[in-house]
């Protein structure tokens, strides 16, 4: 089994920065995928970006060119730096562990973008 604690989700002004990060821990296995989903109400999850241990990486079209994923493998974190927000962030960002057939996920984190 695999826990993954989130953090760094708030309030911020349309324009400012936040830096998601979510730490694994427990059935790391060596090849795996992190990523960070996002969830507003009435909408589906969606996928943000992602990237994987060998460290390929992947965006949405929304998050191009203003988010950058990135992963410290020896600590097992993935990290979501977002830059230039807009109202249409704000969701509940969920952090996604999957590998080896199995899939999990973070409790999510509040992300709120004010106009």
């Amino acid at each position: 089994q695999v826990q993954l604690v989130e953090s760094g989700g708030g309030l911020v002004q349309a324009g400012g920065s936040l830096r998601l990060s979510c730490a694994a821990s427990g059935s790391i296995f060596s090849f795996n995928v992190m990523g960070w989903y996002r969830q507003a109400p009435g909408k589906q999850r969606e996928l943000v970006a992602d990237i994987t241990s060998d460290m390929t990486t992947r965006f949405a079209d929304s998050a191009k060119g203003r988010f950058t994923i990135s992963r410290e493998n020896a600590k097992n974190t993935v990290y979501l730096q977002m830059n230039s927000l807009k109202p249409e962030d704000t969701a509940v960002y969920y952090c996604r562990w999957l590998g080896s057939g199995r899939n999990y996920w973070g409790q999510g984190t509040q992300v709120t973008v004010s106009s």
